[in-house]
């Protein structure tokens, strides 16, 4: 028995790394929208595979000895090749094209099929195992969510040491392990030979792996057009893919001034899994572009000795910083690997930017950092938001918890009496990202007691973006008489400063609609909830409990989006919100094609089938809702998302596997199954209403120990998740041998239907964050267990 415990944790291990491989992998070819479609096919593979046992149960048992090592065998090699498949040119699909080119949707399909392999294969070797002891269920499943917490930090690990593509192929090589525990002394020669076939598959697709073609319409793609491009740096870690491109082409000033006639040097640019990152830029370069821009305008207003850049990326708000005079500039970023290239290898196309004696660089996540610092600073700076040319929606549910109300809050506490926060965004049309800052510095002001913010805020405009800046104290006609005299020698135009002439907005670079300076008056006046309601875009501020700041749909603007635009109407419809969409409804379909109709017209399972379908689906709906819900409250805590997935998945499915190891000692009656989903049900309900809102108990915890060493934050969020997860650990296991003493057919069922609902929980949980956070996503939790508790016969 131990041997096929080891067995079970080790597939689990890879079960869990190569699905956060998939996930980095398609963040790089693609976007990262498809986590949720990785982690909806893994589970489609475990629920798909339930299906299977059900429909074949005697036939499979019956072999199951010489079945688990060769599916263990089969996972591991289907591993090695999933992703050299989806990277063929007959099934590669591309995320722009999806809604324009039929033909991408089936290659997206037999990407999902490609990749539901290794998991349906890993998962059947499981799911066989449950059901042949499904008496020691308990031992069983402590040993796989313990395998699966180890997974993620496996993942971790392995992201730091190797590249993307080779990932595949040393996570192939745990299956083929567990595999060997576990062969039969009967039929040892053959297992063992396929086995060693998997593993030579494995170590040469290692030492050749595959290409990763990333999409033609990522920023890499676009600027390796470019005379004389080329990649001359690359590295892996979990933040992502790092490259560095250069080209003599490559020039960057954003909202540079018309009037500009010097030379703009050209600068090697940095990118992170195929998205523009930033440029590399010197104290001493293009010290006239930057002054040419409308990122000049806090410096135009007053010398700023101490600044603090959040989001640092590759320094050019620093340096900017240090050409307009500042003493002492903190550059806060996240992204380690970013930061060690620029002071190492990089260092020379800087001129060592991040060693100047005046900067001082923290390596942490923005919202920790402060949650932390206790400095004051003259000015505080953003980065630029969207792009050139628009995004077409492609952010829109991706957590920006830097651009939050409460956020802004913390910046607006950290001024010093004269100091202002500035951020800069693109221009778009219809307008909406300048719309959503302006809404987020007012409203921030008037919750601060500002009685007029349109005393307090300026703004100006270039061609191509707008400059905002929030001052602590009111602008002075001295202030306003220098912004103006600014804009008329760069040929900008002010759009908002106090007793500002409205011929004066629109002189050199003229809006046909001039509705924007309308709206941007209204949202600095009281008037400006009317604004919101009234606007077809939402651009009410993004908040910590809904901090998706790119998310600017409302459905009921979509027919008259359509009506005034017709086909291009798409832009606006937002590629992010429609792709996880998208991804929901194929995965919904799958899910019932592959686990519930098949199932269903089982005759055998009729009695028990709605119980069965009411509790083991509220418990895989329930159990990802939490899951994704706490990953999201410790971001801030860990300083980068994929840290805080590796230790939440980890916390949770180890305290999870505790609580199931306890569940083997307890005898299962009806009564006890549902006072203890009823008390996860409670407990969801208090951490959802408590403890996990943005004001809630825990960011009062955390604030107060997020300046500790990682050890010791790592420990406290294991106290904090334990007993939750310890008590979720228990209904699964429970509910399986409750099942068995019943019906043994609906053992497999019940593995089926818990994977199903499971599928649909991934997307599911985005789709209502961003249309009502993640309090209700918590809601949602405590009310699919306590439906699961009331169906307990």
């Amino acid at each position: 028995m131990k041997k096929l415990l080891a067995s079970v944790a080790l597939l689990s291990v890879a079960l869990i790394a190569f699905q956060l491989v998939l996930m980095q992998i398609l963040s790089i070819v693609q976007w990262y929208h498809f986590a949720y479609m990785v982690i909806s096919v893994a589970l489609l593979g475990f629920g798909a595979s339930g299906t299977l046992i059900t429909l074949a149960r005697e036939w499979l048992l019956k072999r199951e000895e010489y079945l688990l090592p060769l599916l263990m065998t089969l996972c591991g090699a289907a591993m090695a090749v999933a992703v050299r498949v989806s990277q063929s040119d007959a099934i590669r699909f591309d995320s722009y094209l999806l809604f324009v080119e039929g033909g991408q949707v089936r290659r997206l399909v037999l990407t999902y099929l490609t990749f539901f392999v290794p998991f349906f294969v890993g998962a059947l070797a499981l799911g066989l195992i449950f059901v042949r002891h499904v008496q020691r269920i308990g031992s069983v499943y402590f040993a796989n969510l313990v395998g699966s917490g180890v997974g993620g930090l496996v993942a971790l690990v392995l992201l730091w040491l190797f590249m993307p593509q080779q990932l595949p192929s040393i996570v192939a090589l745990l299956p083929i392990a567990a595999a060997l525990f576990i062969v039969p002394s009967k039929q040892r020669s053959p297992l063992v030979l396929m086995a060693a076939v998997a593993a030579a598959l494995a170590f040469y697709f290692l030492s050749s792996p595959p290409q990763l073609n990333i999409s033609d319409y990522k920023s890499i793609r676009r600027t390796l057009n470019l005379p004389d491009a080329k990649v001359v740096f690359e590295r892996s870690s979990p933040h992502g893919l790092v490259q560095v491109v250069s080209s003599p082409a490559l020039r960057y000033a954003p909202g540079l001034s018309l009037t500009f006639n010097q030379f703009v040097p050209s600068c090697p640019i940095v990118f992170n899994n195929g998205d523009w990152f930033g440029p590399l830029v010197a104290p001493t370069h293009g010290d006239e572009v930057l002054r040419s821009t409308t990122l000049a305008l806090p410096y135009v207003m007053k010398l700023r000795e101490r600044v603090l850049v959040l989001q640092a990326r590759t320094g050019m708000f620093v340096a900017q910083a240090l050409e307009n005079g500042a003493r002492h500039v903190t550059a806060v970023e996240a992204h380690s690997t970013v930061l060690s290239l620029m002071q190492h290898e990089l260092a020379p196309e800087t001129d060592s930017l991040l060693f100047h004696p005046a900067v001082n660089v923290r390596n942490m996540d923005p919202r920790t950092f402060l949650l932390t610092d206790t400095s004051s600073y003259d000015l505080i700076v953003l980065p630029t938001l969207d792009a050139f040319g628009g995004t077409s929606g492609l952010y829109a549910t991706q957590e920006q918890y830097l651009l939050t109300k409460e956020a802004v809050r913390e910046m607006w506490q950290k001024l010093s009496p004269d100091g202002v926060i500035c951020i800069t965004s693109w221009m778009d049309y219809p307008v909406r990202n300048p719309l959503r800052v302006l809404a987020t510095l007012v409203e921030t002001l008037s919750e601060a007691g500002v009685a007029k913010p349109a005393q307090h805020i300026a703004a100006i405009r270039s061609w191509g973006t707008i400059t905002f800046v929030a001052k602590r104290t009111p602008l002075t006609k001295a202030t306003s008489d220098s912004v103006k005299a600014f804009c008329e020698r760069m040929a900008f135009d002010p759009a908002l400063l106090p007793n500002l002439d409205p011929h004066e907005r629109n002189r050199n670079n003229i809006l046909q609609d001039e509705s924007f300076f309308s709206l941007l008056d209204a949202i600095v006046s009281e008037n400006r909830e009317s604004v919101y309601a009234a606007y077809d875009f939402n651009i009410q501020p993004a908040s910590d409990n809904r901090p998706y700041f790119s998310q600017f749909l409302l459905w009921r603007s979509v027919p008259k989006l359509r009506e005034l635009f017709g086909q291009h109407a798409f832009p606006f419809l937002e590629l992010g919100s429609l792709i996880i969409a998208m991804t929901l409804i194929q995965i919904s379909a799958l899910a019932v094609m592959l686990i519930l109709f098949p199932l269903f017209r089982k005759e055998k399972m009729k009695q028990s089938k709605f119980s069965t379908f009411m509790y083991f689906g509220g418990l895989g709906l329930g159990y990802m809702f939490v899951e994704m819900v706490l990953i999201q409250r410790f971001i801030l805590y860990l300083g980068h998302p994929m840290y805080a997935t590796a230790a939440v998945i980890g916390a949770m499915l180890i305290f999870s596997g505790v609580g199931s190891l306890l569940s083997s000692r307890l005898a299962v009656t009806s009564s006890l199954l549902r006072k203890t989903v009823a008390l996860v049900a409670m407990m969801i309900f208090a951490y959802g209403i408590i403890i996990t809102p943005p004001e809630g108990v825990l960011r009062t915890l955390l604030h107060q120990s997020i300046a500790l060493p990682a050890f010791v934050k790592a420990v406290l969020l294991c106290l904090l998740i334990a007993p939750l997860a310890f008590v979720m650990g228990m209904p699964f296991p429970l509910g399986l041998r409750n099942l068995s003493g019943r019906n043994d057919e609906g053992i497999p069922w019940a593995w089926g239907i818990n994977g199903c609902l499971s599928v649909i929980a991934a997307p599911l949980a985005t789709l209502v964050a961003v249309e009502a956070g993640f309090v209700a996503v918590m809601i949602c939790a405590a009310v699919t267990y306590a439906l699961a508790a009331l169906s307990i016969r």
